[in-house]
């Protein structure tokens, strides 16, 4: 910073630049002299990128030299990474998100720090040069990369940056996103079998894949129950004398789907327990229709 004029205490006033290798002993230096000059430029085609040097500044005037700033390291240019990022790793994390991880690069950088790095994703019809493009800051080794394309394969490559630019990509690795929600059709069939001596009465859910979750509750209760399967059937023994409501509601790692119109099971009196067990009762035959969204790849928690 420039000395204000009311400090300079004199004509002739200038500043003396002080400057070494760091970890050397002598001191070069140069003259500036206007009083209002705020940089001096060293220029040497032979100094290495990114050289630290140990700098000083002090000022005079016709009267004499006045004391040095106390010494700060400053660096000459530095170039871009010449290594890539090495161990790039994908994984997907739901349709539309992926995760990618990396190492640094193996070569200690002489050139240059490294500020950051640059995460480059394209869709396997995409041209890479129309890549997303993530920047993370420091020495941060993972990012998430989102609004990307549901069941699709994706590559992604890294490279290192710093301030003169960004250095050599990373082989590029393969991800595939997660199926999404799809339009399916769920059919639900309500069979009832036969009354138990313990009060408790068997019906058994048929429906098509995919895996669902059959959800239920007392008609007169907020309360829900939820069982999972990965079967195409299921069966509740339920007391005959409430009155039920069922639902079938796909789920996955695409998310879950919208749940199947609701079955309503009224009680059932003891006319229609009548019957041996083999037995199918019309007035306790139910069905639904809906379309589900739902992927078909894994099932996810609830």
């Amino acid at each position: 910073q420039t000395v204000p004029e009311e400090l300079q205490n004199g004509g002739g006033f200038g500043y003396v630049v002080a400057f070494r290798p760091f970890g050397t002993v002598s001191w070069m230096q140069t003259v500036v002299a206007s009083p209002d000059a705020a940089r001096y430029v060293f220029r040497n085609e032979s100094l290495p990128p990114f050289s630290p040097y140990e700098v000083k500044v002090g000022v005079y005037n016709n009267k004499g030299e006045g004391s040095f700033s106390p010494v700060t390291v400053v660096y000459s240019a530095e170039e871009e990474p010449t290594r890539a990022p090495t161990t790039v790793l994908a994984r997907s994390l739901s349709a539309s998100d992926v995760e990618v991880s990396w190492a640094p690069p193996w070569e200690s950088q002489h050139k240059g720090r490294i500020q950051g790095y640059e995460v480059r994703c394209w869709r396997h019809d995409e041209k890479e040069e129309n890549a997303k493009r993530i920047r993370t800051v420091g020495n941060q080794t993972s990012t998430k990369v989102s609004n990307l394309r549901g069941n699709a394969l994706y590559h992604l490559a890294v490279r290192a940056y710093n301030t003169a630019g960004t250095g050599p990509s990373s082989a590029a690795v393969n991800v595939t996103t997660k199926k999404p929600r799809e339009a399916a059709a769920l059919l639900a069939t309500l069979r009832w079998a036969t009354l138990s001596t313990t009060g408790l009465c068997p019906f058994c859910l048929l429906f098509s894949p995919p895996w669902p979750q059959v959800l239920y509750r007392w008609n007169r209760q907020s309360s829900t129950s939820v069982i999972e399967t990965n079967k195409t059937s299921v069966e509740l023994s339920l007391p005959f004398d409430e009155d039920y409501i069922i639902e079938i509601k796909p789920f996955s790692d695409g998310g879950d789907g919208s749940s199947s119109k609701q079955i309503r099971i009224p009680k059932i009196s003891n006319a229609y327990a009548r019957g041996s067990g083999s037995s199918t009762s019309s007035a306790c035959t139910l069905s639904a229709l809906s379309t589900i969204m739902i992927s078909l790849t894994a099932r996810s928690s609830l």
